[in-house]
């Protein structure tokens, strides 16, 4: 039961930005739930330089078997060129908080 859900995490630099793909998400019923943190510090590499951004965090809680349709909606509204959207399995998880996240995503 519990690989039918993942986090999909992404960043972004604004937190309007982050309450844009949150309210997006939720909206479409493709995620339960979206936590917000930030701003957060990040250091990467990009077209050869080393920079440095403030970002905001979006930590996003849904089914595997929507994630395609999560990273569509994110780019749709994602300013990034190449933006961070990563899946992760859930591992383990409190069973009424995964029939929450069924019944909140499409």
């Amino acid at each position: 039961m519990m690989n039918r859900y993942i986090q999909v995490i992404t960043t972004i630099s604004d937190k309007s930005g982050a309450e844009k793909i949150a309210k997006a998400l939720i909206n479409k019923r493709l995620a339960a739930c979206v936590q917000i943190a930030g701003p957060i510090k990040s250091i990467y590499r990009w077209k050869g330089k080393i920079e440095t951004a403030k970002e905001w965090v979006c930590i996003i809680k849904t089914k595997k078997n929507l994630y395609e349709k999560v990273e569509a909606a994110i780019k749709k509204i994602h300013p990034y060129e190449v933006p961070e959207i990563i899946a992760v399995p859930i591992a383990a998880a409190n069973k009424d908080y995964l029939k929450w996240i069924k019944l909140n995503s499409e």
